[in-house]
């Protein structure tokens, strides 16, 4: 039987099944991905074909590739189906104007700065709330197995689909200092300090303590393995003491609160070495709220770094 005219040439079940064998690349995989049979997930794709009147499959090469036409169905797919998706969530908030439930993993550094404002974001706009702070790579864990709902964090799971990513602000690291360490202003110097004073490391259990001893391997700097932070509060505290210095980031000292004259913060030597921070959620499933809570939290940042001109001048709010 012929479609009408008037009829639209597919359904959403249909644009889904297609984008999935399109992101596993053979049917087979797509059904598993799906729960479905192989049968009809061929089917589904087959009555899609004949619906729109042209192949959207290459099936002669493996993994199955595109045709013209498929390539088109994709692009404009993807955007029908994420608009469709947003639909419930929507229709949930606006009737409800709550959510049930909302957990928040919050990298240390912006604990303190960030916490209660995003607290009283999320009570406002659900009825129960948790914020964790911790380690990046514990709340990636628990984003995807879905122990948290969102993060902010170093790692924006870029490899992962199905998420919706908002930039909150990137940062150089920066060299932290007992004042009469001196100016440090190559490499060589960093060398010459890390012979004489000792380095405080983040943890390698934390992405920013590996990111770190990365950049250290990179310029050729190996200072001694002695003592290691899991928080920025631990280590700005261990270096503020005097004796010592580390690698750190603006936004770890404004986290740690220690007093501004025991210690210096200076550029760090070398090539450019930074961080980004990115809100991650899943996509559409918690409505505005993401992109309102990223833009809650540059305003906030931006206001404490008002406060901290010297350390601002190494930060960029997105």
């Amino acid at each position: 039987m012929q479609p009408r005219a008037d009829d639209l040439p597919f359904d959403l079940r249909q644009l889904s099944i297609f984008l999935a064998v399109c992101d596993a690349g053979a049917m087979a995989a797509a059904a598993r991905r799906l729960g479905l049979t192989q049968p009809a997930v061929s089917l589904a794709v087959a009555e899609l074909e004949h619906r729109v009147g042209a192949g959207l499959f290459d099936r002669s090469i493996r993994p199955i590739g595109l045709t013209p036409a498929g390539v088109l169905l994709r692009q404009r797919a993807s955007a029908l189906v994420s608009e469709a998706r947003q639909i419930a969530p929507m229709l949930r908030e606006a009737g409800r104007g709550r959510f049930p439930l909302v957990r928040l993993g919050l990298v240390d550094s912006l604990s303190r700065t960030l916490g209660p404002a995003l607290a009283d974001a999320l009570s406002a706009r659900a009825d129960e709330a948790a914020i964790l702070s911790g380690l990046t790579a514990s709340h990636a864990s628990a984003l995807l197995s879905r122990n948290l709902d969102v993060m902010i964090g170093v790692d924006d799971l870029g490899e992962v689909g199905g998420l919706e990513r908002w930039p909150v602000v990137s940062e150089a690291y920066v060299l932290m200092t007992p004042p009469d360490a001196g100016p440090i202003p190559d490499v060589a110097a960093l060398k010459a300090l890390a012979s004489r004073l000792e380095f405080v490391r983040f943890s390698a259990r934390s992405s920013t303590g590996v990111e770190i001893e990365r950049h250290l391997r990179r310029i050729g700097v190996e200072p001694r393995r002695r003592l290691s932070f899991d928080t920025p509060q631990g280590l700005v505290a261990s270096v503020a003491e005097g004796g010592r210095f580390a690698i750190v980031t603006p936004l770890c000292v404004i986290e740690a609160g220690a007093a501004a004259d025991s210690f210096v913060v200076t550029a760090l030597p070398g090539p450019e070495f930074s961080r980004r921070l990115t809100l991650v959620a899943y996509d559409h499933e918690l409505g505005r709220l993401p992109g309102e809570l990223a833009k809650l939290s540059r305003e906030r940042l931006a206001a404490r770094l008002d406060d901290a001109p010297d350390l601002a001048r190494f930060v960029q709010v997105a």
